[in-house]
């Protein structure tokens, strides 16, 4: 049953349909208490503060209350399952904040309402939303939930160490233009790490994380591996593109560039590795920013940038599409009776003001373009307005329950062609077998 929004005129539609009588209507809001981000859920309590002033304004005795429940699971996994929990004893909130892959569970379990109505008839406050973000959210075809925030994970290149191997400012200021036309290769990037290891100026390639986790996703993504199938809501995967994935990294490890124990490294290392001027690349966030500008005394959009780049993960191939990967936070809306004035108090919470606050505040790119151009983010947001248009080339982790184990399962495959235990075939077989044994009919093998 989609959602049919009857609030499209804001406070006026809402006093014409509310009874002569005072009545108050509440909102129950479910969000993980999160010191990194307390707006996620705050922004939604000011959007019913604001809506109170709107059907005084209008001359309504309605007045919208909010129930915040806010649990104290350890992290948006946690809080997933107890929020489906919560919904199978038939106490389901009427706005949820969720991490963006649970939402194909929750509209399988009945627990979320479809919003195509409501995005359509609220059209103009939605306008702005960076249309790739729509993804995210997306499940059999239709929006469940709306972004709440979004981020980048890219490839940082540390620009002196390419500098003291030789590189001039002009390689150095087309690399990115490069990656983008699919100039510029995966191979391409292990060589130029390599180079930089052989002439003395890195004592280390590149990093990626030392654990399971969704940023490997970005460099599958660049060899074609597309691991959801939309139409049937299914994981999937490719045995071809699992052996060219996992050749890559085996060319990287065989070249120098990248080191062979890089499994076993800790985060501290890896952090370490790059900020500490030892290795040439490294891909993870957009929110190591604050970090990097610490570790190497900077200052400034100007100074950051003539010492780090950022390219999206390269193409495959030369002429193939280079990728990045966001994982925004989203609300949903439970199907609920309160799910059109719970709508609209999303709606509200998603406009260009209140989402910079959060945004602003927590390191995060924007879901809507116009606010880059805003005072708050011009001032404190330099590296998101930077960040903003790579958007363009994100993908998603599935809307699928099932992600985190497929991650794990092929993540062993990167251990063991890493270390040297398997070649690049043998660990996309036995990747293939263990996906198929565990993950069951939620996975379709391609070939």
């Amino acid at each position: 049953m989609k959602l049919t929004a009857t609030l499209a005129s804001g406070a006026v539609a809402l006093s014409l349909a509310a009874p002569a009588v005072a009545e108050t209507v509440t909102v129950d809001l479910w969000s993980l208490a999160d010191r990194s981000g307390p707006l996620r859920a705050g922004n939604i309590v000011t959007a019913a503060e604001q809506l109170n002033r709107m059907f005084e304004a209008a001359g309504s005795e309605t007045r919208v209350e909010i129930n915040l429940i806010e649990t104290s699971s350890q992290g948006f996994d946690a809080d997933a399952l107890e929020l489906l929990k919560a919904h199978s004893v038939g106490e389901t909130p009427d706005i949820a904040v969720v991490a963006h892959e649970w939402i194909g569970s929750f509209v399988e379990a009945g627990l979320a309402a479809n919003l195509e109505d409501h995005i359509s008839a609220n059209a103009d406050l939605y306008a702005d939303m960076i249309p790739n973000l729509w993804n995210s959210v997306m499940y059999k075809g239709e929006r469940y939930g709306v972004p709440q925030d979004s981020e980048i994970r890219m490839f940082f290149v540390n620009n002196d160490i390419l500098r003291a191997a030789g590189y001039d400012e002009t390689f150095i200021a087309e690399l990115p233009g490069r990656v983008e036309a699919g100039e510029f290769t995966m191979f391409d990037f292990c060589d130029l790490a390599a180079d930089t290891v052989e002439k003395g100026a890195a004592k280390i390639g590149w990093v990626h994380r030392p654990n399971v986790g969704p940023d490997f996703q970005m460099a599958m993504a660049s060899f074609g591996i597309d691991i959801y199938n939309e139409d049937e809501a299914k994981l999937q995967i490719t045995k071809s593109g699992l052996e060219n994935y996992y050749g890559w990294l085996k060319y990287c490890v065989d070249n120098g560039s990248l080191p062979a124990d890089m499994t076993t490294f800790s985060w501290d290392s890896v952090h370490a590795a790059f900020r500490g001027g030892d290795a040439m690349g490294k891909f993870h966030g957009i929110w190591n920013v604050g970090a990097q500008m610490e570790a190497f005394g900077l200052e400034g959009a100007e100074d950051y940038f003539n010492k780090i780049t950022w390219i999206h993960a390269p193409a495959g191939e030369k002429g193939g599409e280079p990728k990045n990967l966001s994982h925004p936070i989203a609300y949903i809306v439970g199907d609920t009776e309160q799910k059109d004035i719970a709508a609209m108090l999303v709606a509200m919470a998603s406009q260009h003001v209140p989402n910079t606050k959060h945004a602003v505040g927590t390191n995060h790119t924007p879901i809507n373009f116009g606010q880059t151009a805003m005072p708050k983010f011009i001032e404190k947001g330099w590296a998101l307005i930077a960040g903003t248009p790579m958007l363009d080339y994100a993908e998603f982790m599935p809307n699928h329950a099932k992600i985190g184990q497929y991650n794990a399962i092929t993540y062993t495959g990167v251990q063991a062609v890493e270390t040297g235990e398997m070649s690049p075939a043998d660990a996309a077989e036995m990747v293939i077998e263990e996906l198929e044994i565990e993950l069951g009919d939620d996975v379709i093998i391609l070939d």
